[in-house]
């Protein structure tokens, strides 16, 4: 039989003084608020990041290829996306898909109100899965109709409260050349991103309204935009592909497109480093003074056992162990109340955001199994080893005067 192991076993939470079950369990819960802060800080963080990525890319892609020239405009410059390049991106193992579109700026006129926006034009190859899942009235441009096709816009609800404008309503869109070009078009769909910059800038049509206004060749586009597998590759492969372009193409990324964005989730894994050394750091000094209080608690029991044989560090075993265990207590709490309480955020959202400012509706979790696990690991390591330093205690204490101590 281990004898440091029965005698922690023998004492853990019997202590019959009020004072140390006190400190003992402000221990333990000091470690499960901890470790619960710890979990929901990266489930938030993490589902965050995840959830603002997925709006910016699913709206403008990861990668995308223009003309490579001086214009710093709005609108495109128009050029053929030849063969070569078009299997270059389909045999590309990293790129899941590709289409091409074409902007123009333009200024919207309804309801006796006007509103500067950016068209953007897509085609019947455009991915619609992303946008479905946002859209809160209506439906998508059906290019299965041609002639329909040419008629039909997607509007952010933003654009669309602004200018007091609903499914199925008609308005005029004056675009922007050295002579305004009206069209009329109908709204077939309104959809809410939940981004600024995305749901104020841009409204969704044909792409060869742009052709038309342009006097463009049917084969000529003004970008091309390409979603990856795997946006943590999203470096390498937008260097790999920007390589494979002719000389008179360009790519780049989309957090070179939204740099402001992208800066400022990277500064969330600052706050998040800083909010998990705290709360460790909270959670060490509540297990260092429980420990503290345990030895001076039992300063009597040290003498015997010092006078019985045993040495330091046997005896310095029995407090680390017994500091185990309450740390084993306040991990399971821990667990049990920051898991919880991200799979209820995760199912009813019922912690809100004020999307005008975060871009969201509600506080998004994202939460895995490896983090806890991490999470878990590394508290109980750093606790016991900080923990050494206190229980060197033991080895000042004198077995007389310890047995003669009340």
């Amino acid at each position: 039989m281990n004898f440091e192991y029965f005698i922690a076993g023998r004492i853990a939470l019997k202590s019959e003084r009020t004072f140390s079950k006190l400190i003992v369990r402000i221990a333990i819960a000091g470690v499960m608020l901890s470790l619960a802060v710890m979990i929901l800080s990266i489930a938030i963080i993490k589902g965050f990041k995840t959830e603002i990525q997925d709006k910016v890319r699913g709206f403008l892609g990861d990668i995308q290829i223009t003309r490579y020239d001086l214009n710093s405009s709005f609108e495109n410059s128009p050029f053929v996306l030849d063969e070569a390049t078009r299997k270059q991106l389909q045999n590309n193992p990293n790129t899941q898909y590709f289409y091409p579109y074409a902007t123009k700026p333009a200024i919207i006129s309804a309801n006796d109100e006007i509103e500067g926006i950016n068209f953007k034009g897509v085609d019947k190859t455009y991915n619609w899965d992303y946008i479905k899942q946002h859209i809160i009235s209506g439906t998508i441009i059906d290019f299965a109709d041609s002639a329909a096709a040419m008629q039909e816009l997607l509007v952010s609800n933003y654009t669309a409260s602004r200018l007091k404008l609903k499914t199925g309503d008609d308005f005029i869109m004056y675009f922007v050349q050295s002579q305004l070009r009206p069209r009329k078009f109908k709204i077939v769909g309104i959809y809410d991103i939940g981004v600024e910059d995305i749901d104020k800038g841009f409204v969704l049509g044909n792409l060869n309204i742009v052709k038309r206004l342009n006097n463009w060749k049917q084969e000529e586009v003004g970008g091309v935009e390409i979603r990856i597998k795997d946006f943590n590759k999203l470096k390498p492969v937008s260097e790999g592909i920007f390589e494979e372009l002719p000389q008179n193409l360009r790519s780049y990324s989309i957090k070179e497109n939204f740099p402001n964005i992208f800066t400022w989730l990277g500064l969330l894994d600052v706050n998040t480093n800083v909010l998990l050394i705290l709360m460790l750091i909270v959670g060490v000094i509540n297990m260092i003074t429980a420990l503290l209080i345990m030895i001076l608690e039992r300063t009597n029991m040290i003498g015997m056992l010092k006078s019985f044989g045993a040495g330091n560090w046997s005896i310095m075993k029995i407090f680390l162990y017994n500091a185990a265990y309450l740390i084993g207590i306040g991990l399971l709490l821990g667990n049990i109340l920051g898991v919880g309480l991200a799979l209820i955020q995760q199912s009813t959202h019922i912690f809100k955001l004020d999307q005008s400012s975060y871009f969201l509706a509600y506080a998004p979790i994202e939460i895995h199994f490896f983090d806890v696990l991490a999470l878990n690991v590394v508290t109980i390591v750093v606790c016991l080893t900080v923990l050494i330093v206190p229980s060197l205690l033991i080895s000042k204490v004198s077995p007389l005067k310890a047995i003669r101590f009340k």
